[in-house]
């Protein structure tokens, strides 16, 4: 690092800059799905994986909802943010071993031999 980019990471200006591009919010990952939603390759991969075409409405919402943020001011759109942050499910379920053995047999018993298929794990 040179004398130059030391000067202006110490400098609270750029830093508070630097914060506000992380920050600011860009609607183009949503129009950039929206516009592959429409796309051929999309469609027929929906038609052949669910029998339907997707109607891309989660995509419209996403976008709509951005560009709805963008209207407001920043410390709100944190306030936004951070609550839809919060509110997400974790990424893992935390299960006891009875819990775990449980959701195990109602998912995969069909997999077990037949004669253990019949039994349900006793814990």
């Amino acid at each position: 690092m040179d004398a130059r980019e030391e000067e202006d990471s110490n400098d609270p200006r750029s830093r508070r800059d630097h914060i506000l591009q992380k920050s600011r919010l860009s609607c183009t990952k949503c129009f950039d799905a929206l516009w592959f939603c429409y796309s051929p390759v999309h469609q027929m991969q929906q038609y052949y994986r669910y029998g339907q075409f997707d109607n891309c409405g989660g995509k419209w919402s996403a976008l709509v909802d951005c560009l709805v943020l963008k209207t407001k001011r920043s410390n709100e759109v944190e306030e936004i943010l951070q609550g839809r942050e919060k509110s997400k499910p974790h990424i893992w379920t935390y299960r006891t071993v009875e819990e775990a053995a449980e959701n195990w047999w109602h998912m995969y018993h069909r997999f077990s031999d037949a004669h253990e298929a019949d039994q349900k794990p006793k814990m």
